[in-house]
């Protein structure tokens, strides 16, 4: 028999679920929106021309800027993705208890600084003060330190999620603390580690500021010069395109923002698809 009790659990249940569909749904409909104008507008000016062909003016393709992009953000990546896991491998592993607690609160506290303000302070040292101009150095170590808190964080707190009987199982069969740290909690680690480089490229590709500032910008495709040399990417052209008064200009900024949305996606699809096969 069903008692008023029981109803009224079914009721509030039922109430909390619909809650929840219902934020969900408000997440994603401005997502849907976003991909839908960025998807109708840019898809019409994607073609295997425009992947091929440089900017020129505010016409042209993107193929400088794509380019530009992935090698501003691979260059970041091996800079940061070392630091960041083996620094999170110390601070869970063999930091003493206040060393480590201090580490923590500096990574979240970089990860809440403006990307601006990193643009600006690796303008000034970089740009600047070390004299390299423009160029693909600077802006992949600006890169670097916004990446670096992210992945850090992140392989930080997979590493804590390691059950603490293999290290002890590992330590009793006489592996000295180093020897664990990197043979079994580095391994068992790895599907947290790469979610955290997953989110910290996705997050390089789409910043402007830090750019602004320490790549500049090149209508021509990088030379692999590191310093006195600036680099295309692909938010420039949809940040300045889309203010420029010229159809051609607005095209182009559509179809940047349409390719770097694909860059993201098929990023994370495939390191989705590296996370589940090393979870097997």
């Amino acid at each position: 028999m069903v008692t008023k009790r029981h109803r009224m659990r079914i009721a509030r249940d039922r109430l909390m679920v619909g809650l929840m569909v219902l934020a969900a749904a408000v997440c994603l409909l401005p997502l849907i929106d976003i991909l839908w104008i960025v998807g109708r507008r840019g898809a019409p000016g994607f073609s295997l021309a425009t992947l091929l062909t440089p900017t020129s003016g505010v016409a042209g393709g993107l193929a400088n800027a794509i380019v530009g992009t992935l090698v501003l953000v691979f260059a970041a990546l091996v800079l940061a993705a070392p630091l960041g896991v083996f620094g999170a491998l110390y601070v869970s592993e063999l930091a003493p208890r206040r060393l480590a607690s201090f580490i923590r609160n500096a990574a979240e506290t970089l990860t809440g600084v403006p990307s601006i303000v990193l643009g600006y302070f690796g303008y000034v040292t970089m740009v600047v003060w070390f004299g390299w101009g423009f160029s693909l150095l600077a802006a992949a170590i600006t890169l670097m330190i916004m990446m670096l808190p992210y992945i850090l964080r992140s392989s930080d707190l997979a590493m804590q999620k390691v059950p603490e009987e293999l290290r002890r199982a590992s330590l009793a069969l006489g592996a000295t603390p180093t020897s664990t740290a990197l043979r079994i909690v580095l391994r068992a680690s790895v599907p947290g580690i790469l979610t955290g480089v997953i989110l910290a490229t996705g997050i390089a590709m789409g910043e402007t500021a830090p750019l602004i500032y320490t790549a500049g910008w090149s209508s021509y495709m990088p030379t692999g010069q590191l310093v006195h040399s600036p680099v295309g990417y692909l938010t420039y052209v949809v940040w300045t395109y889309i203010n420029e008064p010229f159809d051609s200009a607005h095209a182009l900024a559509y179809a940047g923002a349409f390719v770097l949305i694909l860059l993201v996606l098929c990023f994370n699809i495939i390191g989705r698809l590296i996370v589940r096969r090393s979870a097997q």
